[in-house]
């Protein structure tokens, strides 16, 4: 029961760091959790439905409070860019999911090895994005999200994470105001992951055991935090998630590579 609410807690903490910067949830609740001792079948699709539900949350709140302005009648520029983002973000997501789970069939320790390499690269990703000045225009480069989109869907497929701080620092290269930028990584990761949950539970009926035993906890925590954080980034600064995430990132990759490699 003690390692649940520890559980539900870190959730709440990852989501909100997700929800107020654009990354935190996936690639810093993984390397967590296998080092916890869950495996990458109890980790990945767990947290794949709990980013369906809280990115679509998160979005709903972040319209709300008028941190960005989604709209389908007509398709306001930042919808436009959400589904760009997430049809070649769900192309990736298959395909790595099909390679990492069913065709080939990664090892653990491969996955493993994958996402401590991954969050560590996502820790100067994010040392870089503390550089960078915020912009006030709307002027996303498509060839550039396209790359950005596929990179980061492959990577959620994989480890369940690395699909925030990537495309937020697309978005933000792109020429994408920051707090825009945080809200559209919400709603497309939303779709990307619902499109990572359909690939598996296909692979499922062909013999892959996926383990859910993570989600009621997983996604409490996550939910809660997903009500709240939109207000925080409406009313708070980020400045100290902005150098929080990317130490907590440096230190837990840094971590889990040790305890992989050293007995």
């Amino acid at each position: 029961m003690e390692l649940i609410l520890l559980i539900i807690l870190l959730a709440f903490l990852f989501e909100s760091m997700d929800s107020s910067s654009g990354m935190g949830f996936g690639t810093a609740l993984a390397p967590l959790l296998f080092l916890l001792g869950y495996s990458p079948l109890q980790v990945v699709p767990t947290l794949l439905i709990s980013e369906t539900i809280t990115g679509l949350v998160d979005a709903f709140f972040d319209h709300e409070f008028k941190n960005v302005n989604f709209s389908f009648r007509p398709l306001s520029d930042a919808t436009k860019l959400a589904l760009y983002m997430g049809f070649f973000g769900c192309i990736a997501i298959s395909i790595s999911i099909s390679l990492g789970y069913f065709a080939i069939k990664f090892p653990d320790y491969i996955i493993k090895t994958y996402v401590a390499i991954l969050v560590m690269f996502m820790a100067i990703v994010g040392f870089l994005r503390i550089k960078l000045k915020k912009r006030n225009t709307f002027n996303p480069r498509p060839k550039m999200l396209l790359a950005f989109s596929t990179l980061a869907g492959f990577n959620k497929g994989i480890g369940g994470g690395g699909y925030g701080p990537v495309i937020t620092m697309g978005q933000i290269f792109s020429g994408v105001y920051e707090k825009s930028a945080t809200a559209i990584v919400s709603f497309s990761e939303a779709m990307v992951s619902l499109m990572g949950i359909f690939t598996f539970f296909l692979i499922s009926y062909a013999g892959v055991e996926i383990d859910l035993f993570l989600l009621p906890s997983i996604f409490t925590g996550g939910f809660l935090a997903a009500l709240l954080a939109p207000y925080m980034v409406r009313v708070l600064p980020n400045k100290i998630w902005k150098y929080f995430i990317p130490i907590y990132a440096l230190g837990i990759g840094v971590f889990s590579l040790l305890k992989l490699f050293i007995p």
